[in-house]
């Protein structure tokens, strides 16, 4: 079972569980009540996390920079990774990304090579 699959379900239950007081504020990572986690705890938690993993230790604001980068990478539209990392305009992303981007500048050019034979 993936761990997204776990969560819903989890919090699904919680929500059972604690009914009304639940405070369904649909965020990615939650208390069982709904409420924010608080950044220590989430910390904690990440840190655990990936000790266990046995993965190298990153911060966990890296994460966000390697999700944008591989995205990027993978032709994703700038407009929607800024929309995802939450920049309020696309100029942040793309003034923060452009080592990024020459390689998508060769590959636009490759493309539209095959495009015109």
């Amino acid at each position: 079972m993936n761990r997204t699959s776990y969560s819903v379900k989890e919090e699904s239950r919680n929500k059972i569980l604690i009914g009304y007081e639940y405070n369904d504020l649909d965020l990615v990572f939650a208390q069982k009540n709904g409420n924010p986690i608080l950044p220590p705890e989430m910390h904690r938690n990440y840190r655990k996390i990936v000790k266990n993993s046995g993965l190298p230790y990153i911060r966990f604001h890296d994460l966000k920079h390697t999700h944008a980068t591989l995205m990027l990478q993978q032709g994703v539209h700038p407009k929607v990774v800024s929309e995802r990392l939450g920049h309020s305009t696309i100029g942040i992303t793309m003034g923060t990304y452009t080592h990024v981007m020459p390689n998508m500048q060769k590959e636009a050019a490759h493309q539209f090579e095959q495009l015109i034979k």
